[in-house]
């Protein structure tokens, strides 16, 4: 389409605070929608989209094998696009608007169980005395201790770590802050960490707390492929991610009397829906519990 998405993404960034990562998968969406309407229909101008047209994008997607989650983002990004334009007074309506959506699969978060998160502090080689040993280690105790997320974990700086409160400061998405609790021990591991580094790399020049084995910032592939690794040795279920970790964190935070509220607050969600998912948890343990102990289940 001729007319330019550069002015809705620098929206995004700037006023609706998105990041990087989730402003470019916008853009794709939206360059892929408008590759459809100007093969299907031959329209190049978004004031000429119809409902009708839309309708047909998200069942091509559906017939091309997308995921019911996937056809979800775009369909959002569509939206979220027609809408901006229907703002500036570029377009009269939101052809996007209560377009049916496909049907999402019920799916619980993986986690692990109290053992398998157990494990993870007698790692064999965690526990050495270098700064990769040391970093992967309590990378996977943070997860595990404060459930944030992987970008979040890759943000961190000296400055978010207030060692005399025994918190630490998180930048979630939309540049959100909070304040997560964290142990006298996690606190005193991230002080030895941070005296390591700076020690091996002659101070820190890239303004992060944790970096890479070169003194580098942590890109999201360097940290999942660490925890992946280290989780590979503990677990057998197929997820093994960051975010099985902040599940994790999560479910044994409940399972172990945590007010929903005190979880979504130290989660970071916007809402106590997110938060509630992990009630399903505790509904489908005991289900399971049932079923293999009980004579006429």
């Amino acid at each position: 389409m001729p007319v330019q998405f550069d002015p809705f993404l620098t929206y995004l960034r700037t006023e609706r605070r998105f990041s990087l990562h989730t402003t470019e998968a916008y853009r794709r969406d939206l360059e892929a929608l408008a590759v459809f309407l100007s093969r299907q229909f031959g329209v190049d101008q978004p004031g000429a989209v119809s409902r009708t047209m839309v309708r047909s994008w998200v069942a091509f997607l559906m017939e091309e094998g997308y995921r019911a989650t996937t056809v979800h983002r775009k369909l959002s990004a569509a939206g979220s696009w027609f809408r901006f334009l229907q703002k500036e007074g570029m377009i009269s309506q939101n052809p996007a608007r209560h377009i049916p959506r496909p049907k999402l699969p019920h799916r619980l978060p993986t986690f692990l169980e109290e053992r398998g998160a157990e494990a993870l502090y007698r790692l064999p080689g965690v526990e050495g005395i270098t700064y990769p040993e040391r970093r992967d280690a309590l990378i996977l105790r943070l997860f595990y201790e404060t459930g944030m997320r992987l970008s979040e974990l890759i943000g961190l700086c000296d400055s978010d770590v207030d060692a005399s409160s025994g918190q630490v400061r998180v930048t979630g998405k939309r540049n959100k802050t909070r304040l997560v609790p964290v142990s006298k021990d996690m606190v005193e591991e991230m002080r030895i960490l941070s005296k390591i580094r700076n020690e091996h790399f002659s101070g820190n020049q890239e303004d992060a707390f944790f970096v890479t084995d070169r003194g580098k910032k942590m890109t999201r592939s360097f940290v999942y492929h660490r925890v992946k690794k280290y989780l590979s040795t503990v677990t057998t279920q197929r997820k093994r991610s960051p975010h099985v970790l902040r599940h994790t964190f999560a479910t044994h935070m409940l399972n172990n009397g945590a007010e929903l509220n005190v979880i979504k607050e130290i989660l970071g969600h916007s809402s106590l829906a997110a938060t509630q998912v992990y009630t399903h948890l505790g509904v489908e343990k005991l289900r399971s519990i049932h079923g293999k102990t009980h004579p006429r289940s």
